[in-house]
């Protein structure tokens, strides 16, 4: 359960302010909201899925006391990458013409493709050598925070402050970072 409930966490921190969770802002103000969650939770299980799958192969190739000091070390340099902010997103006034929900889920899942919430997805993987309770974490975090996203897109745009969210978001990256370089080398002392 542990890697359920860091994963959920993790990435619920990483998708706020994200360019993935302006998206759903974005679709959220054309869109039922209910169609938006829709389509953001079947793009994320598919994508969360692969990215999760991915990340429990990469312990089968290289020694898990690497891996887990690689996925510590990218959860430090994904603080960077939150603070460093920039993810914007602009918007286009055409509306499909097909149902939403299949304008929703593909977009939302290329977006995705090589953002720092799948991107931590496979790191937590890796860190915890498993697939089905990271990939539920993840998909979890994801969809909570695309939801807490289209809330405050839709009611408290104004009220949020972005530039506090990123830098607690951050601080937890480095925190689970260097626990994370502390358990590899004690690991690798005792080895």
């Amino acid at each position: 359960m542990t890697a359920f409930y860091i994963s959920l966490a993790m990435v619920f921190l990483a998708e706020m302010g994200d360019k993935t969770q302006l998206l759903a802002m974005a679709f959220a103000t054309r869109f039922r909201w209910q169609t938006v969650l829709w389509g953001v939770l079947a793009a994320t299980l598919v994508n969360h899925l692969l990215a999760a799958y991915a990340g429990s192969i990469i312990t089968d190739v290289f020694p898990l006391r690497y891996v887990h000091s690689i996925a510590s070390l990218s959860f430090i340099l994904f603080s960077f990458w939150i603070m460093r902010g920039g993810d914007t997103l602009k918007r286009d006034d055409a509306r499909p013409r097909v149902n939403p929900f299949w304008t929703i889920a593909p977009a939302f899942f290329l977006a995705e493709i090589g953002d720092k919430t799948q991107l931590s997805t496979m790191a937590l993987a890796a860190e915890f050598t498993t697939v089905i309770p990271v990939w539920l974490g993840t998909t979890t975090g994801m969809v909570l925070a695309d939801a807490a996203g289209i809330l405050a897109g839709t009611v408290l745009h104004k009220k949020i402050p972005e530039a506090k969210v990123k830098w607690l978001t951050a601080l937890v990256f480095i925190a689970f970072g260097a626990w994370g370089l502390y358990r590899a080398l004690v690991s690798g002392q005792q080895a």
